[in-house]
Order: structure tokens, then C-alpha cells, then sequence
């Protein structure tokens, strides 16, 4: 090179011109930049040599005022318009006799900077520049497209967030809810969620730590979750909302039912039907009769809702009811099997309303056992639609009018007492009801009343009949079974208080109650066979047994098959295994957070048992809210112990809970 050539070349990643200024060795050059720095440069580090004219450093910025007018990268449009049909190649001279009609060095290098830096119309191909076909070149205009697109979202997007951070009100678009989500996953889910790339970009933005956590208090911030958001719920595969589909079968159906299958439905309409459930309670499906036979006997009837005068098998509202497999009761609120217009509806046992139910009605000898019994599809109206206090209170008094009422209470007793004698395990435990209703939690421990233990037997009742119907004719339905338990000892049971400390260790030697098509014994309900059957439109095994038994009865084949039925029972029994996994763990966040805001209370404590002696760890009920909560403690305590409890630390977030005893 001649001295006084300029050439191109890149510094720290930046273009740069310099003036040749001498030879240094054998293949390095001395060039001279505007500002009067050397460098030393190998002839692999120029980019773009410009011959034919000798500068002077001094010239540079002058140069580069030159060519400012010629950088205007739609001109080269033009230029591949005409070179892409023949597809010819060109070299920044040859490109700037195109685009300018003339070569000289300012005009030279303009077209060099717009060919190098061009990602459009043209590519380099050794030291020529070759057109890029126009399908290349219209894929590459969509990709920018997209890319100006995503970046006015994305500002869009950022200017959203800042304006809910400020406490504005915002409105979301439709794009913006995969960035949230993908913020939601990231919180919920943490490294194991997918996609996080969004929410650690938002996180980045925002000059916050690219944690769950962050993730968390950020939805928090911007009023899109709530600081008590059920993370259990979220990491859950249980889903929240109805799919629009199941929701128009919902509606449809309510307006034109299906054809009845049970057209010939037992009139039960003259009887006096019982409805006892909780105040808050909305799907009713179980109501209590009592006939008197004309031999003296007296027959009890139990009615069970009959979802599937509603539903079909493998129908849309049967597949979301087996998606769901159960009604998840939150304390914020439930997440229904069926569509609630339909649950609270036409499917509930509504007081003062004809519905249709499967009734069971049982005759029982003088000890309690089952004597006879009938199975019906049915209509019956509901006459008194009571709460459990109610009862209670009507059967104190001795209210005569309801005479019925009375007598089923005393079969309800008598079926307790006979399941005893067949060695059922009664294991009575405080059972608390948590509530959460505008922020504010209320935690009531529900009373083992006569009115609930009515039901219970009643319902035990029920599912006894529904099993040997089963068992009797062979049918594949969901027999629920108990292995028998290894007690401990009589005399060691003797040595531990009476009530929730005996209770407490005959609890801990329960087995698991298991599912199959097999009956067996239930060994703490003292029953040789046993279905659940009462509770239709909230367990879908419930479902399961109604569409088995109602074929049955009207002489169909039923409409599960022993494959399709363990199949079903494996699937629904996975997925209600995560919903109560999810219950209690919702249940125990909220007694936490109850706790966390009442730290000057002190609780009436009762040392239940060890979890881990050697480590001081024991576990202790809280009598007057029935929360059953591990405690480490600093002195000798036995199983029995009464103790005063104050909370030194608790974070349900974190699942942490501390007391410190408060000595008398």
C-alpha cells in the first residue's frame, strides 16, 4: 500500500478510518487515525481499502461529513432489483457506479458501508456481494417486520407495568397475558417451570432479582395476584375454569334435558324428605325419609341426587367430571366437579322442588343390621331443607311433628351401635371448618353433634346396601376397603388419656383405605363390603357407581366394563389424591396465617404424641381451633400435657410455625 491510502478497520468492535503512514516489518502497517493515534494493523485487520487517492489524517472527518448524504439503506432496493434477475455479483465500486454514476473514493466507500452493513438484499460471498433471492429477501422482511412488532409489544408492554406499579389502572391486552403467565409459572413452579425466558426478561427490566420469589411479589405489585395466592393450587394439574364447551352442554341442558332413561321412577313425592347439611352448603345430594310398612316396620329411606338423569356416559359434562374426579372445598371458596348452574340446580335436592334421586330403602332388625332392602330410581320432593344445628335443636327439644325426624335419630344410634359389635373403629378426632371471606378468617371446630353423626350413619348406610347390591349381582363398581389395622395393645391403649391422645394413637395405626372392583372388608366402618354412592355430584367414584347400578336395575348392561372401570378407578384415584394434597395444604397455610396475626393469643395446647423424641419434636392440638401443629420443645412433656401457647414466628409461605410456652 501506498502511504496516504485509506483504509477501514475495527477497534474495540468499532469501525474506524486511518491514513497509511509506513511499512513496519515485514507485513504490518503504521496507520494514523483522526485524532492522531497510531496503529499498528496486519493486513487480515483492514476491512476496506480505498486506492487511487492519497489522505491525510486530518481529512478523515471532512471524508466522512462526505458521504453522510449517501447512507440510505432504501436505496439498495433498486440496485438488487435490477442485479437479483440475472443474479449478479458486485463489488462496492461496482456498486457505487449504480447507485451514484460515479467511483470516486467517498462514493466507494458509501456503497461498502451500506453493502457491509446490509442484512436485507445482499450477502458477501468472498469479496463480492451476491443478491439474495426474493424469497429470501421476503422472509427476511417478515422476520424484521415481527421483530418491530415485538419490540413496539414489548415498550408497550413495559409502559403497562410501570403504570400499574404507579397504582393506575391498567388494561392488559391479549399479548401481555403470556408474559403474566409465563411470570405465574416462573412463581408457582420455579426452575421446573417452562418458558421462563419472558419473566426473566420482565424481571431483568425491572431491576428486580430473577427469582420465584421476585416473580411473586411482582404479581402482587401489579394487582394481578393476590399476597395470599394458593400456590398449591397453581403448581396442581387441577383445573379452575370450565371450558366454553362444557359450559354450552351446561346451559343447553338445562333448557332441553336429555330423554329420562328411568321413565317408570319410583313416586316418592308423598313422602317427608330431611335435607341436613351445613348452612353454606349448595350442593344438596342427600336427603333422609322414614315409611311406615303396613306390617309395623318401619322402612328408612336415604336419597341420593341422581346426576346422571343430567349426564351420559362419555359425554362432555362425564369427561370433565372424570377429568376433575371430585368438588375441591377450599377455604376461600370450592372448585365444583359439574358446572355449578347445574350442581346448585336441577342436579341438588332443592326444598319445595321435584327432583329426581336413587333411593335407598333399608328395613333393619332390632340390632341395627340390615334386614331388607330396595333400590329405586325415583322422584321425591324435599320438605325441610335443615342445617345440622337445626337437628340438633329439634331433636333436644323433642319436636313431635317431626316424629320421623326422631325415629331416624334412634335407627342412626342403633346402626352405630351394631357396627360396633362387627368391629368398627371409632377414632374421634376436633375437625376444623377454615373460612376465608373478604380477607378475614374465621376457624370454627365442628361439633361430632347427633345431627352429624345422623348423616354419617345414614350415609354409611347407604353405601352398605349400594355394595351388596354390587356384590350380589356381580357388578364392576368402586367397592372401597380397609385392611385391618395392628392396634396396639389394650393395656397400652388403657395408659394414654381418653380423647384425642387415644384417638390420636389408634389414628396413626389406620392403613389407607383402598379403591377396587373387589369388595372386602372396611375394617373401621366394621362392614364386610361398602361403596361411597351419597355424594354423586361431588365424587365422580360416586358418579361411577349410579351409572353402574341404574343400568343394572332398569336391565341394560352397565356401562363400564371391568377393564374401563380400572382403568377409571386408577385414573380418578390419582387425581383425588392431589386434590386433598392440595386441601390440606391450602387448609394449613390459612391456620398459619391465622396464627401469624394473633401473636399476643395465648392457646390452650394438648400434647398429642412424639414425632420425634429424640429431637424434642411433638405434635400438639390446639383445642379451641382444632389444628393439630409440631412443636419442639425445651422440658420434659408427656402425651396428655396440658400447655399454654404463644406464637413466636409463623410464615405460611414458608410453611413455618414456632410456639414458646407460656408458663402459668
Amino acid at each position: 500500500m501506498e502511504k496516504g491510502t485509506l483504509v477501514e478497520f475495527r477497534a474495540a468492535g468499532d469501525r474506524r478510518l486511518a491514513v497509511i503512514e509506513r511499512p513496519e516489518g515485514k507485513k504490518h502497517w503504521i496507520a494514523v487515525d483522526e485524532r492522531g493515534q497510531s496503529h499498528t494493523l496486519h493486513p487480515r485487520d483492514i476491512s476496506f481499502e480505498l486506492s487511487g487517492e492519497s489522505y491525510k489524517p486530518t481529512q478523515i472527518k471532512d471524508f466522512l461529513k462526505q458521504i453522510e448524504p449517501y447512507l440510505d439503506p432504501s436505496s439498495l432496493e433498486v440496485a438488487w432489483e435490477i442485479l437479483v434477475e440475472d443474479g449478479e455479483t458486485v463489488t462496492p465500486k461496482e456498486m457505487a457506479l449504480l447507485l451514484f454514476s460515479e467511483q470516486s473514493p467517498p462514493l466507494c466507500y458509501a456503497a461498502h458501508l451500506l453493502l457491509a452493513d446490509d442484512k436485507l438484499y445482499f450477502k458477501l460471498k468472498g469479496d463480492r456481494y451476491e443478491p439474495r433471492s426474493k424469497a429470501q429477501v421476503n422472509e427476511l422482511k417478515h422476520q424484521l417486520t415481527m421483530a418491530v412488532q415485538r419490540q413496539q409489544e414489548w415498550d408497550e408492554f413495559v409502559a403497562r407495568l410501570e403504570q400499574a406499579l404507579a397504582q393506575q389502572p391498567v388494561e392488559w391486552q391479549p399479548g401481555d397475558r403470556l408474559r403474566l403467565e409465563a411470570l405465574e409459572r416462573f412463581a408457582a413452579l420455579g426452575d421446573e417451570a417452562s418458558h421462563k425466558t419472558p419473566a426473566l426478561e420482565t424481571l431483568l427490566h425491572l431491576k428486580r432479582s430473577e427469582t420465584p420469589q421476585a416473580a411473586f411479589q411482582l404479581l402482587v405489585d401489579l394487582g394481578v395476584w393476590s399476597p395470599h395466592e394458593n400456590l398449591f393450587l397453581r403448581r396442581s394439574q387441577i383445573p379452575i375454569q370450565f371450558p366454553s364447551k362444557v359450559l354450552e352442554v351446561a346451559h343447553y341442558r338445562l333448557d332441553a334435558p336429555p330423554d329420562d332413561p328411568d321413565r317408570d321412577r319410583l313416586d316418592l313425592t308423598h313422602l317427608k324428605v330431611y335435607t341436613i347439611d351445613d348452612e353454606s352448603t349448595r350442593e344438596i345430594d342427600d336427603g333422609l325419609s322414614l315409611e311406615l310398612l303396613p306390617d309395623g316396620r318401619q322402612r328408612i329411606w336415604v336419597h341420593i341426587a341422581d346426576p346422571t338423569r343430567w349426564v351420559l356416559p362419555g359425554d362432555e359434562l362425564d369427561l370433565e367430571a372424570r377429568r376433575r374426579s371430585t368438588t375441591i372445598y377450599l377455604p376461600t371458596g370450592m372448585i365444583p366437579m359439574f358446572p355449578p348452574d347445574l350442581a346448585t340446580g336441577p342436579m341438588s335436592l332443592v326444598q319445595g322442588r321435584v327432583s329426581c334421586a336413587l333411593s335407598f330403602g333399608v328395613v333393619l332388625d332390632a340390632t341395627g343390621a340390615i334386614a331388607d332392602y330396595t333400590i329405586h330410581a325415583s322422584q321425591i320432593k324435599t320438605t325441610y331443607r335443615l342445617t345440622y344445628e337445626d337437628v340438633d335443636e329439634m331433636l333436644e327439644l323433642g319436636v313431635q311433628a317431626e316424629s320421623e325426624l326422631e325415629a331416624i335419630a334412634q335407627w342412626a344410634k342403633q346402626r352405630k351401635e351394631w357396627r360396633a359389635t362387627q368391629g368398627a373403629i371409632s377414632i374421634n378426632m376436633p375437625e376444623s371448618s377454615i373460612k376465608v371471606q373478604d380477607d378475614e378468617i374465621t376457624i370454627e371446630v365442628l361439633d361430632n353433634s347427633i345431627a352429624r353423626q345422623l348423616v354419617a350413619e345414614m350415609m354409611i348406610l347407604a353405601g352398605e346396601v349400594a355394595a351388596r347390591y354390587g356384590q350380589a349381582h356381580q357388578l364392576p363398581i368402586p367397592f372401597r376397603h380397609q385392611p385391618q389395622p395392628e392396634l396396639p395393645p389394650e393395656e397400652e391403649l388403657i395408659l394414654l388419656p381418653a380423647g384425642p391422645v387415644r384417638s390420636c394413637a389408634i389414628r396413626r395405626c389406620m392403613p389407607r383405605s383402598e379403591m377396587s372392583i373387589t369388595p372386602a372388608r372396611h375394617a373401621s366402618l366394621g362392614l364386610d363390603t361398602y361403596s361411597q354412592v351419597t355424594s354423586p355430584i361431588r365424587r365422580y367414584s360416586d358418579l361411577l357407581t349410579h351409572f353402574q347400578l341404574k343400568a343394572h336395575l332398569r336391565g341394560e348392561p352397565v356401562p363400564f366394563s371391568v377393564p374401563e372401570m380400572q382403568e377409571l378407578m386408577m385414573s380418578i384415584s390419582s387425581t383425588v389424591q392431589e386434590a386433598v394434597s392440595v386441601e390440606r395444604q391450602t387448609n394449613r397455610y390459612w391456620g398459619l396465617e391465622y396464627l401469624r396475626r394473633l401473636p399476643n393469643e395465648i392457646w390452650q395446647a394438648l400434647m398429642l404424641r412424639w414425632l420425634r423424641e429424640h429431637e424434642s419434636l411433638g405434635l400438639v392440638l390446639l383445642e379451641d381451633l382444632g389444628l393439630e401443629l409440631a412443636m419442639r420443645f425445651n422440658r420434659d412433656v408427656t402425651p396428655g400435657d396440658r400447655l399454654q401457647l404463644r406464637v413466636s414466628l409463623a410464615d405460611p409461605r414458608q410453611d413455618i410455625i414456632h410456639f414458646e410456652e407460656v408458663m402459668a
